[in-house]
């Protein structure tokens, strides 16, 4: 299950909202490759939702940085420029250990199940056999859960924007990783970390996963 079609789970979405999600997912999973020209009829056929709604959800993603828009040439999904990484980096080294320390003092008790829930299934993970594409999937999984428990929906709405943006430089990169091992045990710890309440601890593990992050991505440019 994506990140995206959990939270559908939730609440119905608009169809506009739908065709967000399904484009958004695409373009951050590389689906739809860096610069390339967005049709949005064949965006709406494949999708099965009406060319107003896509065309409604391409003006969200354009102002999450994910198209961009050039009158008289069409819509086309933006580069991946490592020279972002740093920009990136230096807003969620701040706000995803503030969001962690927020869901470690704010998960309800069936939120924590949750976690611990997510974090069992991750660590039954083989990392030898896992397709490179479902691994960035439970990642858009743990960061999603985490941002949610921490209770603050503009944090989280800042932190999707960003992590989003991060994860497409990973998708870039992530077949020359190593240590994708040490990548998932963050994960677990992370997970089990908030959902036991322990706030100093994983304000740090959060810190020091965004630090790994780059340092992994820059040792490979």
């Amino acid at each position: 299950m994506t990140a995206t079609s959990q939270e559908s789970e939730r609440a119905p979405l608009s169809l506009a909202d739908r065709a967000y999600s399904a484009i958004q997912e695409l373009l951050i999973m590389l689906d739809i490759p860096p610069m390339a020209p967005i049709d949005d009829g064949a965006l709406s056929s494949t999708l099965g939702i009406g060319r107003t709604p896509v065309r409604e959800a391409l003006k969200r993603l354009e102002v999450d940085r994910l198209v961009v828009s050039y009158p008289r040439r069409g819509t086309f999904a933006t580069a991946v420029d490592i020279t972002d990484l740093a920009y990136i980096s230096e807003i969620r080294v701040q706000l995803e250990p503030l969001a962690a320390r927020r869901a470690a003092r704010m998960a309800s008790r069936e939120m924590s199940a949750e976690l611990v829930e997510l974090a069992d299934r991750i660590e039954a993970i083989d990392v030898r056999t896992i397709e490179r594409g479902q691994l960035m999937r439970w990642d858009l999984r743990v960061h999603r859960m985490i941002y949610q428990a921490a209770g603050n929906p503009h944090l989280q709405d800042t932190l999707v924007r960003y992590h989003n943006l991060a994860t497409r430089i990973h998708c870039l990169f992530v077949d020359r990783m190593s240590h994708l091992d040490r990548h998932i045990s963050e994960h677990v710890d992370l997970l089990r970390g908030v959902a036991a309440g322990e706030v100093d601890e994983v304000g740090e593990l959060a810190h020091e996963h965004v630090i790994g992050f780059e340092k992994a991505i820059r040792a490979l440019t």
